[in-house]
């Protein structure tokens, strides 16, 4: 259950829930997380809205986005890593209206670590949450 941060000056997008559905949308779907209640709930996208000026390049250029996933340990090998940066860049493109945005787009690929994914008010292990998404994806399929 993939959690992703989108960082952006003010205005760079016109619609910021919709950016965040697909955002969120598309990491579920390149991670492969099944399509249940309780994933899609607990799959986010939020977009943070910065004033000018903080954000800046080495030169001081500020028209940049920076984008975070946060997944759980393991959950993307190195050809859904290379999707997802894909994906979101171009999701982060097209809800500017730039295309040359894709270029100025940093997507950060962060695992948390064992006992560092908080979920229903708990710090789970990696293999508590794959457990209890087991779980649920067996109640879900009524196995």
């Amino acid at each position: 259950m993939p959690m992703i941060d989108v960082y952006a000056t003010a205005g760079t997008f016109a619609d910021t829930i919709s950016l965040a559905a697909d955002v969120a949308a598309a990491v579920m779907d390149v991670e492969q997380v099944p399509n249940i209640p309780m994933f899609r709930k607990n799959t986010a996208a939020f977009v943070h809205e910065l004033p000018a000026g903080s954000i800046a390049n080495v030169d001081g250029d500020s028209n940049y986005v920076r984008v975070q996933v946060l997944t759980n340990a393991g959950a993307l090998d190195r050809d859904k890593q290379v999707a997802v940066g894909e994906r979101l860049t171009a999701i982060i493109a097209a809800a500017a209206g730039a295309d040359s945005l894709a270029q100025r787009t940093w997507v950060l690929l962060t695992e948390a670590p064992e006992g560092g994914w908080g979920l229903w008010g708990h710090a789970h292990t990696n293999a508590e949450l794959v457990t209890a998404a087991r779980a649920e994806i067996a109640r879900q399929s009524g196995a």
